[in-house]
């Protein structure tokens, strides 16, 4: 894979250190702003090494079979993991007497498409994780119906303090959270 550096001969050990790699670069500050995907929704990228074996694209496009959702639920759980695996760095890390990054830090995680089988963009699941230094609400399931994305990332850019109150072609306002 391009772009990997030689962490491990395995697709794990090489994301996860991608995910280490950020995490030293928000512990002394050489950045604080990152932008991490496994692969992209046409990946054929196979899970056999988590006991889903077939290419992830192909599952994605289920047909609604029991093996292929099961596979599907393997391959999110692990994903899962992996965006734990990040936050758990980022706690980890001392920032200021009291502090730690995550606290400071908003690390948010979504997929492209809510349903590969009907390639639905609506309802999709974000998670947030981190404090952004006390701007987020913590510990909330939040559920918005026909709001468009773009005013989740209106809302978020402006808890970082940019001023934009539009966003891509439909968001118009932030989210309120």
């Amino acid at each position: 894979d391009p772009g990997f550096p030689s962490g491990g001969d395995s697709h794990e050990e090489r994301v996860k250190t991608m995910l280490d790699v950020v995490v030293k670069a928000f512990q002394c500050d050489r950045t604080r702003t990152v932008s991490f995907m496994m692969g992209n929704g046409g990946s054929g990228r196979d899970y056999g090494f988590i006991n889903a074996p077939g290419g992830h694209h192909n599952l994605s496009h289920h047909g609604g079979l029991a093996e292929n959702l099961s596979k599907l639920s393997i391959i999110d759980r692990w994903e899962i993991e992996m965006f734990t695996y990040l936050l758990a760095g980022l706690k980890a890390s001392p920032e200021g007497e009291d502090s730690n990054v995550l606290e400071n830090s908003m690390v948010y995680f979504s997929s492209e498409i809510e349903d590969g089988n009907s390639h639905r963009h609506g309802n999709l699941p974000v998670v947030i994780g981190g404090h952004g230094g006390g701007t987020l609400p913590v510990g909330e399931h939040l559920r918005f119906d026909g709001e468009p994305m773009a005013n989740l990332y209106i809302d978020l850019l402006q808890k970082l303090g940019v001023g934009v109150n539009a966003f891509g072609d439909d968001g118009d306002g932030p989210l309120g959270l």
